[in-house]
């Protein structure tokens, strides 16, 4: 079986390629069925290793994996090493680096610029996204944000997740629109709140956003609806054969 991933629908120039991975199509059991790229969720690792092996394939280069934090720091592609990086955001300028998050709820977010010249993903959870990981990720991409492009992808819907007021007050300064009461709690709208620090840094073409990983169990991994499960990759690079 051949790996199922999502073609970002955004208007990204033609040297900028893009994919975000689904669960289907890999080695992996149980829990992690079948392309679970994360090393770190339990998983047997010779399964992740195989894994990652197939996406590869379909790469030109192996990606430059992150260990990821929550937090806002943005790291630029090293080019030649192949350790993960500690950080939530990686960028790229030469053609064949792959950057790479992996995911399992939170938001990945794909940038480019309109000129082809850059691209980057960051990895946005709750505390990312508060944290200003996509400003800074705009910032270290060096072009003005209405030259930037950026594509949300698969992340746990807003109906689905569930949240605390330790969250509804790190987010002071997002529209009242993107929480809803639910009994004591509240349901977050975190594509919504993307959109809203995305526009508010100055980018104005932002597609995406219609994929929910926790209602839909057949394509992807949710550790909020399973505990115990995979992780998904959103990959982006620019490819020097269509320049």
């Amino acid at each position: 079986m051949d790996i199922k991933s999502i073609s970002p629908d955004w208007p990204a120039p033609a040297n900028v390629h893009a994919l975000s991975t689904s669960r289907n199509g890999g080695h992996s059991r149980g829990p992690w069925n079948s392309l679970n790229l994360g090393l770190n969720c339990g998983d047997d690792v010779s399964n992740v290793v195989r894994n990652r092996e197939k996406l590869a394939q379909h790469l030109p280069a192996i990606p430059q994996w992150l260990q990821q934090v929550h937090g806002p720091r943005v790291v630029s592609h090293p080019g030649d090493s192949l350790d993960p990086l500690e950080g939530d955001a990686l960028v790229a300028r030469a053609a064949g680096q792959v950057c790479a998050v992996l995911t399992a709820d939170c938001l990945p977010v794909l940038f480019c610029t309109q000129s082809g010249s850059c691209v980057a993903v960051a990895h946005a959870g709750w505390r990312g996204l508060a944290g200003g990981i996509l400003e800074a990720t705009i910032r270290a991409m060096g072009e003005k944000p209405d030259n930037i492009i950026a594509w949300l992808g698969p992340a746990i819907g807003s109906s689905a997740y569930e949240v605390g007021d330790d969250v509804r007050n790190a987010f002071a300064d997002l529209p009242a629109d993107c929480f809803s009461r639910h009994g004591g709690r509240w349901l977050f709208d975190l594509c919504r709140a993307a959109r809203h620090k995305l526009m508010q840094a100055g980018v104005r073409s932002i597609s995406g956003g219609d994929f929910c990983t926790f209602c839909d169990q057949d394509q992807f991994f949710s550790y909020r609806r399973d505990g115990v499960c995979g992780r998904m990759a959103s990959l982006i690079w620019l490819n020097p054969t269509d320049q």
